[in-house]
């Protein structure tokens, strides 16, 4: 099997009342990755129960038909056989605040014939750099080769949409058969040790049952983790964690054959105007623009992060503009901590601890190794408690199911502190776009993510939970997507979450 995908594609227009514009779209890059045969390893134990089916199946990406052998590039989705009408005022005259702009994006492949079937991976974006303002569109997939992207009008004045095509609608099948047939194509490795006595060996969630496992499996929580076992040595002399290599094969073989995908998200969060980001529905977000504003606002709090490293930059981010909050030394993991920064004198106490495997992290002390419904059981909560977590970015490789257990457990654990604390602050940060190249497209794929950000959603729907919507914030801003945001970014989103723990007095 051969995959190819396109990755980040942009097609742009300013804004023109009843104009047909062909889609400026720029290949940034085409990647040909041929996937070789393997024993696949085994995720049986995680079988999806009937009301797990259904969750899954109600936020389902649109089926894509199957790939022809062979399949040829020309039946792909092209950029430059693709256009978008930006559709008229529906009741005629000129657009105001308040109204709503339509795009019309019609898909055609490279050998200019219009596509028929949906499934393409569209994001898209309303923005205007000098004012610093944009926000994130809404795509609707009508299945049929044509989009149609919607956008709120926030702002008076100019406005560009921009339109990116992340992957075609052949790359969705790929992915999708990539997360079924290789989970384990990321590689993590654990040490053990007695003694003078060594051995490396292979962990992961789904391991082929090829040779005996030392089973890790969370005896609270139920999440399974598995290491093959040492020839020589038990399975508790098991000292460390880190992650192995990406699965490569083949980059110099040029086999043609491609996969694809879609999007359609709810209304924007929010939106950027001079440069701030402004909620729409729910709390107002005040801008902390000093130390003194944030650290008045964290006075006699404790706020536990848990996460990945785009959790420990929230954490790296209040300890560099706080003076006062001063970061212990616990020698700990550079990537996975714990860490800890205490301000004594304003009482705060603020801490930041990683989730446990699967974590692409360098070398950690498996002992340091906890699930986050776990930290949370341990926890008493209460009013100057705040508990903000994200888990996503390192579960792109496995079927959506082992992401979905991992967040029933969360949920479970949140529900039981909030019952025996019901005014505790619960945060969640969602995931967000970030540039492709090969490796990070085939491991953790936008489209893993939105899939993922779609899960989540819907697992804590109903709950006394906020959202930090990373998503939409990356989306809708002017800097380059990262899978770690630059610091406006950053900032806007301790704005959120601070507007949480302080609401504004007027809002």
């Amino acid at each position: 099997m051969t995959i190819c995908f396109y990755l980040k594609e942009y097609y742009t227009a300013y804004l023109k009342k009843n104009k047909t514009l062909t889609l400026n779209m720029r290949i940034t890059a085409l990647l040909i990755f041929p996937v070789q045969k393997h024993q696949p390893a085994n995720c049986s134990h995680q079988q999806l129960s009937p009301d797990e089916r259904r969750l899954l199946d109600s936020i389902a990406w649109p089926e894509t038909p199957p790939l022809p052998v062979p399949i040829s590039l020309k039946a792909t989705s092209d950029p430059t056989h693709s256009t978008f009408t930006i559709l008229p005022v529906r009741a005629g005259g000129q657009w105001y605040v308040g109204d709503e702009l339509e795009a019309l994006i019609q898909i055609g492949d490279f050998q200019g014939r219009p596509k028929h079937f949906g499934g393409d991976f569209l994001v898209a974006r309303l923005h205007d750099q000098t004012l610093g303002a944009g926000v994130a569109g809404r795509v609707v997939d009508h299945l049929n080769g044509y989009y149609t992207a919607v956008f709120p009008l926030l702002w008076e004045g100019r406005a560009q949409v921009e339109v990116t095509l992340v992957h075609p609608s052949e790359a969705i099948t790929v992915l999708r058969r990539l997360n079924m047939e290789y989970p384990d194509r990321v590689e993590f490795k654990s040490l053990f040790r007695s003694g003078s006595v060594s051995e490396t060996m292979v962990c992961n969630i789904c391991l082929p049952q090829n040779q005996p496992l030392c089973n890790y499996t969370d005896l609270h929580t139920g999440e399974p983790w598995f290491c093959y076992k040492p020839k020589n040595l038990s399975c508790d002399t098991r000292i460390n964690h880190y992650k192995g290599y990406v699965r490569r094969a083949g980059r110099d073989r040029i086999d043609k054959t491609c996969v694809l995908v879609s999007t359609v998200k709810p209304e924007p969060a929010g939106y950027y105007y001079q440069g701030a980001w402004r909620a729409l529905g729910g709390a107002t977000v005040h801008q902390f623009n000093d130390a003194s504003a944030i650290s008045q606002c964290l006075t006699d709090k404790v706020v536990h992060l848990y996460g990945d490293s785009t959790m420990r930059q929230w954490f790296e981010h209040l300890s560099r503009v706080l003076p006062d909050l001063k970061v212990f030394n616990l020698h700990s993991s550079t990537q996975c901590g714990p860490f800890m920064a205490v301000d004594t004198a304003r009482n705060i106490l603020v801490k930041f601890h990683c989730h446990a495997p699967p974590i692409r992290s360098y070398t950690v002390s498996s002992i340091k190794l906890s699930y986050v419904a776990n930290e949370l059981d341990w926890l008493d909560g209460g009013s100057n408690t705040v508990v903000v977590f994200t888990i996503w970015a390192h579960f792109g490789t496995y079927p959506v199911g082992v992401y979905l257990r991992r967040l029933q457990s969360i949920r479970k654990a949140v529900q039981r502190l909030l019952d025996r604390a019901p005014d505790t602050l619960v945060v969640i940060r969602t995931g967000n776009l970030k540039a492709l190249n090969l490796d990070v497209a085939l491991s953790n794929s936008d489209w893993y993510s939105l899939q993922r950000d779609k899960v989540l959603r819907a697992v804590f729907k109903g709950l006394n939970v906020h959202l930090v919507d990373a998503w939409d914030m990356v989306l809708a801003h002017h800097l380059p997507h990262d899978l770690h945001p630059p610091p406006p970014i950053i900032k806007n989103m301790i704005d959120v979450l601070l507007s949480y723990i302080c609401p504004p007095k007027n809002g």
